[in-house]
């Protein structure tokens, strides 16, 4: 399968497990906790259902590794090679039913990111990104065309303008103001789950410090959209995010640019 057919193919898994997320969406449901006391709910079950399934029928045997099952993981394929999935990227902000939840879905090759999808399925659209492809957005809904529009990051801001500043709704971090304050002037944008990542992909803002934990699978989506779109994903020393050692799932600190 080439790589367009492969991030079609990955699209409409996403989509479908976004359908399965909006099915509870939109009636009660039940919320668990799991053991580092982050919350579950049957959403996050349903889409994970819908994507292994989805994976496992695509050529490859390409390994999955999911949030909601990484025992099931038992490492990288011979090309280095593995899915890396969040069914259900901010839980919080289900619950909050705010919208801003995502399905994140990569592929991993060596430790980097190759092909993303990000679908946000409250607000109708999405991301999607592959090597030597390009990165999109793509809104749906009532009077969009559905249509995959080309994305691209900003670029840096000139000397002595405004950064828009990307931060997290739901995970405020006591280093962030530091940052900030070297930073210079800035306004802040809030947003939840990996949407973040994809306002710096489609030049909405210029740069996001992530000064607190997250694991591979929060970003791995949504980095490739923002190589894809121009766009840089580094720890605090400056190096390339990895996601070569899979089994330990916590990411450092990184800083999203929104330029080269």
């Amino acid at each position: 399968m080439d790589v367009s057919a492969l991030l079609d193919s990955v699209e409409g898994i996403a989509h479908d497990a976004g359908q399965a997320i909006m099915a509870v969406y939109a009636r009660d449901f039940s919320i668990e906790e799991k053991a580092d006391k982050s919350p579950l709910t049957e959403a996050d079950k349903a889409a994970h259902d819908v994507i292994v399934k989805g994976l496992h029928a695509l050529p490859g045997g390409i390994p999955v590794l999911s949030e909601e099952n990484t025992e099931g993981f038992a490492g990288a394929d011979a090309n280095g090679r593995y899915w890396l999935v969040d069914p259900l990227d901010g839980t919080k902000e289900f619950i909050k039913r705010n919208g801003e939840f995502t399905v994140n879905i990569a592929l991993i090759e060596h430790g980097k990111p190759v092909l993303g999808v990000v679908v946000a399925p409250a607000l109708e659209v999405s991301y999607l990104a592959a090597e030597g492809t390009g990165a999109f957005k793509v809104t749906w809904g009532e009077g969009q065309s559905g249509e995959r529009q080309p994305i691209r990051v900003a670029g840096k801001p000139a000397e002595g303008a405004t950064w828009r500043v990307v931060g997290s709704r739901s995970h405020p971090s006591p280093d962030l103001a530091e940052w900030l304050e070297q930073l210079g002037p800035h306004d802040m944008v809030p947003m939840g789950s990996s949407l973040k990542l994809c306002l710096i992909a489609e030049g909405a803002a210029d740069v996001y410090p992530r000064l607190g934990p997250t694991c591979l699978w929060d970003t791995g989506a949504a980095h490739a959209v923002v190589e894809q779109a121009g766009g840089r994903v580094e720890t605090l020393a400056g190096q390339p995010l990895r996601y070569a050692t899979p089994q330990e799932h916590l990411n450092p600190y990184f800083i999203v640019w929104g330029s080269q």
